[in-house]
């Protein structure tokens, strides 16, 4: 690596909008290249990323900008977990809930310029099963309709309202038992959404209190729910503010356990990542740098 900070940019050239932006070209034009050095390099298949943002850190790269969705996001940071490599993000997602939660521009061309001003910082992360998540993880609907998302054709907030719209009526409540704070709760579960940033993305506000620097998970649990309490939640969730409390009870903790006799879906910042019947949740403090404030 030479003297001057060097970002690797991470493409995954299957994100973004059908009007496509050469990202490279616009890179070229908006860095600074008189403070930084740069290279560019694109997954080849899902899983790619995290590999190429751990080589990168090894490198001594100063940045490592994931140009992407949520999905790219969270591979990329996956790679840098503890490391002294910042994360960056030129969000070409449907949702760009971790963008948006950092109030990084969401157009590529300021997204870009916003990294030539060197902001950092470091963030939580959070784990579920294993698994690294930065913005929300979750069991129950959130991860059914992750799932239908995952094998639609179609894109957008548009077709995750629709998604929501057809499954809520049908979809089974099954019962957990949850440890939060030392405290159990047996329950027929609707969705457990775990927060490390406010928002699922698209300013759907799952967990309006979130800090995404202060150490805890924020945990939205709401049982069984009508369709009154739906349309409730949902309003809460775009209106940035608290559910009701009898549509849904929230709590600030370290970590939780849930267990179930039926397997669960779950899924980590929007990606489907299976079923399971014991989920074990908890928070990594500040173990990821990050461009932004």
């Amino acid at each position: 690596m030479s003297k001057r900070p060097h970002f690797r940019f991470i493409i995954n050239p299957k994100s973004g909008p059908s009007s496509k932006v050469d990202v490279a070209a616009r890179i070229k034009l908006h860095l600074d290249h008189e403070k930084f050095d740069h290279d560019i390099v694109y997954t080849d298949y899902a899983g790619h990323a995290p590999e190429l943002a751990r080589q990168a850190a090894e490198q001594g790269c100063e940045v490592v900008v994931a140009v992407g969705g949520d999905g790219t996001m969270n591979e990329v940071a996956q790679g840098l977990l503890h490391t002294e490599t910042a994360l960056g993000i030129i969000p070409r997602g449907s949702g760009n809930g971790l963008a948006r939660h950092l109030q990084v521009p969401l157009t590529v061309d300021a997204a870009i310029r916003y990294l030539n001003h060197g902001h950092r910082s470091k963030i939580d992360s959070g784990i579920i099963n294993g698994r690294p998540f930065f913005t929300t993880a979750g069991i129950g609907f959130d991860a059914y309709i992750s799932s239908v998302f995952a094998g639609s054709k179609k894109r957008g907030l548009r077709t995750y309202v629709e998604l929501i719209l057809k499954e809520v009526r049908n979809y089974r409540h099954l019962p957990v038992k949850a440890v939060i704070n030392g405290k159990t709760i047996e329950t027929e579960l609707f969705v457990m959404a775990f927060a490390n940033a406010a928002q699922y993305g698209n300013n759907a506000y799952i967990a309006p209190m979130a800090d995404i620097r202060d150490g805890m998970l924020d945990v939205c649990l709401v049982r069984k729910l009508d369709m009154f309490k739906a349309l409730q939640l949902s309003y809460a969730m775009l209106a940035n503010r608290p559910a009701s409390a009898d549509s849904a009870e929230y709590f600030k903790t370290e970590g939780v356990t849930v267990q179930t006799d039926h397997e669960m879906m779950h899924h980590a910042d929007g990606e489907y990542l299976g079923k399971a019947k014991e989920f074990e949740v908890r928070m990594v403090p500040q173990s990821l740098h990050v461009v932004a404030r």
